[in-house]
């Protein structure tokens, strides 16, 4: 995104409603490569690849504030490689990753994670500091630190269903793992933000899988490790969240954690959202990703987009999807996000 861009998120968020509607979305790996027509290899191993398919796209759509915008990622690979997972690559989509901890105690013995020297972290920094200088000669900013949530690394590093038992059958072997992964996202986060420089603002963090568990699992496992990762950045920080699974039963608890902007799923509607949250957190959505933004129509995009307008009610509101750009979502699709908001 360009620096004036970035002022109108903030300002969105903030509440001072820009004019038009604030469009923003979250694009990455699963979608550009598609979308340009070029290999996920390519997109994510050739730095020319890479910088010309993310100006293409900003230039392409200059009403949409890509989000996080410059992000140097490996589809979900970062995290657990960083750890000793093994990663599968391959050339039409992201990389996978394979589950290593087969005994939950084993953690215990883990050293704590070196962004600088473990994984495909170190790669991705050496990438930003490479790269970040043409970034802002040619006019655009780098204002977030990305990552994967706890329970999220938790879920690669173990597998998600044998996480699930743990949380029932080894409540203490979770919470090991779980601040392993904490500060290991910690840490993660403020190697990017040392590489990349004072353009930094804010940090972006993704996890769907508090959506996936109870409101008493996510107050245990989830909120103090989330509340944790947000106060380990500064207060004027922005902070962004993305759970695109269940959080109805968790979203008064959500605006407590310390984030200020919610990309959450387009299955809750954004006035019970606001009203869950009691306008304590921006809102970014929530327009369906799929049904919609892929399978739809442009007419019927626009016409989603006006209903979530309208039912922000004035509220604080970023328009969006609910959740990323999915693979396959077409152009006409995203203009009509766009032709909504100018409305």
């Amino acid at each position: 995104m360009r620096p004036q861009q970035w002022e109108t998120f903030k300002a969105a968020m903030r509440g001072q409603h820009p004019a038009p509607t604030a469009v923003s979305l979250i694009a990455d790996s699963p979608w550009i490569p598609g979308y340009l027509g070029i290999g996920h290899l390519d997109y994510m191993f050739d730095p020319e690849v890479w910088f010309q398919s993310n100006c293409k796209i900003m230039e392409e759509f200059p009403e949409v504030i890509f989000f996080p915008s410059w992000w140097l990622e490996y589809g979900m690979a970062i995290e657990p490689s960083a750890a000793g997972s093994r990663i599968q690559f391959h050339s039409g989509q992201t990389p996978s990753q394979v589950p290593l901890l087969f005994h939950l105690e084993d953690v215990e013995r883990w050293p704590p994670i070196d962004p600088a020297a473990d994984g495909l972290m170190a790669l991705a920094l050496h990438g930003y500091q490479q790269r970040k200088q043409r970034i802002f000669d040619a006019g655009y900013t780098i204002p977030v630190a990305t990552a994967r949530g706890p329970l999220c690394m938790a879920s690669f590093l173990r597998g998600i269903s044998e996480l699930m038992l743990d949380l029932s059958e080894n409540p203490e072997g979770v919470h090991k793992l779980l601040s392993f992964c904490t500060d290991a996202i910690i840490r993660w986060l403020q190697a990017q933000a040392e590489a990349i420089g004072p353009s930094v603002e804010g940090i972006f963090l993704l996890d769907d899988i508090p959506g996936m568990i109870s409101r008493r699992s996510y107050l245990e496992f989830a909120h103090p490790y989330l509340k944790r990762i947000c106060e380990a950045f500064p207060a004027d920080w922005v902070k962004v969240y993305h759970n695109d699974a269940n959080v109805r039963p968790f979203l008064s608890d959500l605006a407590t954690v310390g984030f200020d902007v919610l990309n959450w799923t387009h299955r809750i509607d954004v006035g019970d959202a606001l009203k869950a949250t009691g306008g304590r957190l921006c809102l970014m959505g929530n327009v369906a990703p799929l049904d919609l933004g892929v399978r739809g129509t442009p007419a019927q995009v626009e016409q989603a987009a006006r209903q979530v307008i309208e039912r922000a009610s004035g509220g604080r509101l970023i328009l969006s999807f609910g959740g990323g750009l999915s693979p396959g979502t077409p152009k006409e699709n995203i203009l009509a996000l766009v032709q909504a908001a100018a409305m």
